[in-house]
């Protein structure tokens, strides 16, 4: 299936995840559909949907989201600290992508490196969307303390690297359906196996849709 170009104007909304006992909790804004298509967007211009072969994605059952500006786009609500003992971590290969899963269920909700000099991330306290408030209690004007990959010396894809695994956004929300990013051809699928190009449409030799 070839990628359809967007008919619809991309729309910027905050939508809840968690893993599935819950002790990992998160919003994260994604742009739908996605501003650019093309196999190698400027990182920081496009919601950027991939699925990988590699055994690692593979079996983590990873679906990847990248996300534009990660700082901006990304708030971990539970634990509060994934770094400091809130989440488990597992690395592999060269040991620079942390792929942390909670210590309950081992659901793995996202991957996150800022050792290149995007920093450990941060503490904030951030007023939450309305859109999001029934999810997490509060009332208008409530602040809460969140994590998110630090602002001051990311750059997307460079000094550091985040990405969302899709499957543990909570269904049901608005303007939100999995089963479009396939029957659009909005995935990108990569092969880290034997380094073919990426492409839309089809999945390389051990990968999935």
């Amino acid at each position: 299936m070839a990628s359809q170009e967007p008919t619809t104007s991309p729309t910027r909304r905050p939508y809840t995840g968690s893993c599935h006992c819950g002790h990992t909790k998160y919003i994260t804004y994604l742009t739908i559909p996605p501003a650019n298509l093309a196999t190698a967007p400027d990182s920081s211009t496009s919601l950027r949907i991939r699925k990988c072969n590699c055994t690692t994605c593979h079996k983590m059952s990873f679906f990847h989201i990248r996300l534009p500006s990660s700082p901006s786009d990304f708030l971990l609500l539970s634990p509060l600290n994934p770094v400091q003992g809130g989440l488990n971590d597992y690395t592999c290969f060269d040991h620079e992508i942390h792929w942390y899963f909670c210590p309950t269920c081992g659901v793995r909700c996202f991957a996150f490196n800022g050792d290149n000099g995007g920093g450990d991330g941060e503490v904030v306290e951030v007023e939450l969307e309305t859109e999001v408030k029934g999810e997490n209690g509060g009332k208008v004007g409530d602040k809460v303390k969140v994590w998110k990959p630090k602002t001051e010396g990311w750059i997307e894809g460079d000094t550091g690297y985040f990405s969302v695994n899709a499957h543990t956004l909570d269904a049901g929300q608005e303007g939100l359906d999995l089963r479009d990013w396939t029957e659009k051809g909005w995935i990108l699928y990569l092969d880290m196996a034997t380094d073919k190009e990426p492409r839309f449409g089809r999945p390389h030799d051990g990968g999935i849709y």
